[in-house]
């Protein structure tokens, strides 16, 4: 299998990218399940991408069905360094309009009823604290 290091992931809106050419579609299965559909493998601008639309062709999945743990392990399947994720969303800003670009630099997930994590309900025995614990 191809490997690619830059992801792309389309949000709603964003089912297909008419700029990839040399175009491969892969299907892959992961441990987590079933992404939201094939990756599409091409050329963008010279460097070899991976684009998959997170809600599938047509819009089929909701943001609390689409299984973003496949999404994302798909991407590392594919070798996958980089991850650029487009979303519709709306702003409360009046200075933000419509078809801004922003850079967000902070993210709450307020999507209900799916999974949140990679990680099963024990993850906090396997993993270790990055901050150290004094005398302990």
């Amino acid at each position: 299998m191809e490997q690619v290091q830059i992801g792309i992931i389309g949000g709603s809106g964003l089912y297909d990218m008419a700029e990839v050419t040399d175009r491969s579609e892969v299907t892959l299965q992961t441990p987590f399940g079933d992404p939201s559909g094939p990756y599409v493998i091409g050329t963008l601008r010279g460097k070899r991408v991976a684009f998959l639309a997170r809600h599938g062709t047509g819009h089929r999945f909701s943001p609390s069905e689409l299984n973003f743990r496949a999404n994302i392990y798909g991407m590392k399947l594919l070798g996958v360094d980089y991850i650029l994720s487009a979303s519709a969303v709306g702003s409360l800003k009046e200075e933000l309009k419509p078809l801004d670009i922003v850079v967000p630099d902070q993210f709450i997930d307020r999507t209900r009823g799916r999974i949140s994590t990679f990680f099963g309900t024990d993850w906090w025995r396997t993993s270790r604290s990055r901050i150290p614990s004094a005398g302990r």
